[in-house]
């Protein structure tokens, strides 16, 4: 399997701007740069953004393999990824997760979502700290 995304970029990087685009269209053409990225002050993503993103989805999808194999059903499972930046270095990512799975204890449910931190695709990649807290709704 591959994935494929593109990026465009034009001008000079603080005056500049260019246009992200993945192979699904889910980002067609969207908006990136130097504003986008470090002061908000246009509408628009940056790589850091996607990043947490990405890891959002993946430690999620790890957390309802993990509950799956051991015969959890989950019914919902939310994660809100915030990545660290200091300057320009990507200090750490924190996964917070808040599930509701039938039949499942707290203890159990932490064990799966530190297995899924430790263990999902993007996490694996990443060479930063990494950490995450369990949330369990009964």
């Amino acid at each position: 399997m591959k994935r494929t995304a593109k990026a465009h970029w034009e001008g000079t990087i603080k005056e500049g701007k260019g246009q992200l685009s993945t192979q699904s269209e889910i980002l067609n053409q969207t908006n990136y740069s130097f504003k986008t990225r470090f002061t908000g002050e246009e509408t628009g993503t940056n790589p850091e953004e996607l990043l947490a993103a990405a890891h959002a989805g993946c430690f999620t999808m790890a957390v309802s393999l993990g509950l799956t194999e051991k015969g959890f059903n989950p019914t919902s499972l939310d994660t809100e990824a915030t990545l660290l930046m200091e300057g320009v270095a990507i200090k750490s990512i924190h996964l917070a997760i808040t599930g509701v799975v039938p039949g499942i204890d707290a203890a159990d449910f932490e064990a799966i979502v530190s297995g899924a931190e430790k263990n999902c695709l993007i996490s694996k990649v990443l060479n930063i700290p990494i950490s995450s807290d369990a949330r369990l709704i009964s």
